[in-house]
């Protein structure tokens, strides 16, 4: 299966285990060297609004994920899942 980058950024991503909706693609982790997409980076809620801060970022290993639709991405990832701060770029 081919796909660009651009259209997973669309899907939203539902963990299988728990049935928790954990967001939309923002960015994946790619292997430059390799060609591979390592994980998927799912933005963290937002805290207090959405005015000050989010949460840390859900990465999801390339692994973790089961199925891949046109519209959502089913991932099976059972107990805490890594998460981390994802520095953002206030310029492009």
């Amino acid at each position: 299966m081919h796909s660009r980058v651009e259209e997973l950024r669309c899907r939203e991503v539902i963990n299988v285990c728990n049935g928790h909706r954990m967001g939309y693609v923002e960015d994946v982790v790619v292997d430059i060297l390799d060609g591979k997409v390592l994980a998927l980076v799912i933005p963290g809620e937002c805290r207090w609004l959405g005015m000050l801060a989010r949460g840390d970022d859900y990465i999801i290993p390339w692994e973790k994920i089961k199925r891949i639709g046109d519209d959502i991405i089913l991932v099976e990832v059972s107990g805490e899942y890594k998460r981390e701060k994802h520095k953002r770029r206030l310029w492009c």
